[in-house]
């Protein structure tokens, strides 16, 4: 799995929404990789989803080096990362089998994605804060805005998505989430949504918030959502003998 970390299109927040996921992903048998990827203002659209691109190919590429399956190849992306991954999800390509370079051969398709308190939503009817400024520049116009609108770009051969948000989030409104979800279920596209009533904008894995303990079960439903589709292994355990 590679963690896709937020900021804005601006800056990464590489620990909290990357290495830490990692460290859990590892201590649950799954490998684990976090995506340095460009950031605007010199990097502009798609330079970001070039890069989440060139990393799954990679990843899937080198399967058999890093002793991983090429069909299951996620990713878990935070806000602004969760937007690129939710991109990632909606628009992709098969790879060109006469490319040059291998990488380029094969699917960048994420076979699965978590997507944490992402920009899902570009429709205006949604209050937002910012316009991913750092992804398109200080005044991008509505057809800009239209082309990144992950909600507008669902199709039946998006990525099964695992969507968490909370109402409380005033710098990505939940209504981006329940969007997006909507535009799955419509399609036939596996997917599970989970939106809390309380916390703020990045709570990473929701672990150890104060005052916020009923967070600490997100990485729970990560975990059981992963189990049920195979992209995670089942802990094996004792079987209790019948009364």
């Amino acid at each position: 799995m590679i963690g896709v970390p937020g900021g804005g299109y601006r800056n990464l927040m590489m620990e909290k929404e990357g290495s830490a996921e990692a460290r859990w992903l590892s201590a649950h048998g799954v490998t684990a990789f976090v995506l340095e990827y460009r950031l605007g203002q010199r990097y502009a659209f798609p330079t970001p989803m070039m890069d989440g691109a060139r990393a799954v190919r990679y990843v899937r590429s080198h399967a058999d080096e890093f002793g991983v399956s090429k069909d299951k190849v996620g990713l878990w992306g935070f806000s602004a990362g969760g937007h690129l991954a939710g991109y990632l999800a909606t628009t992709h390509n098969r790879g060109d089998p006469k490319a040059i370079d291998p990488v380029d051969r094969v699917s960048d398709r994420p076979d699965f994605v978590v997507l944490s308190y992402a920009r899902l939503s570009m429709d205006p009817s949604i209050p937002r804060e910012t316009d991913l400024e750092g992804l398109l520049g200080d005044h991008p116009t509505p057809e800009e805005l239209k082309a990144i609108s992950i909600e507008r770009l669902v199709t039946k051969d998006t990525s099964p998505s695992f969507i968490y948000s909370t109402t409380a989030d005033q710098t990505v409104n939940s209504m981006a989430a329940t969007a997006y979800y909507d535009a799955l279920k419509r399609a036939g596209v596996p997917a599970e949504l989970h939106i809390f009533e309380r916390g703020a904008h990045g709570t990473g894995l929701g672990l150890n918030l104060k005052g916020l303990p009923e967070l600490s079960v997100y990485p729970m439903l990560v975990e059981n959502w992963m189990q049920v589709h195979g992209w995670m292994a089942v802990p094996k355990t004792t079987e209790i003998a019948p009364f």
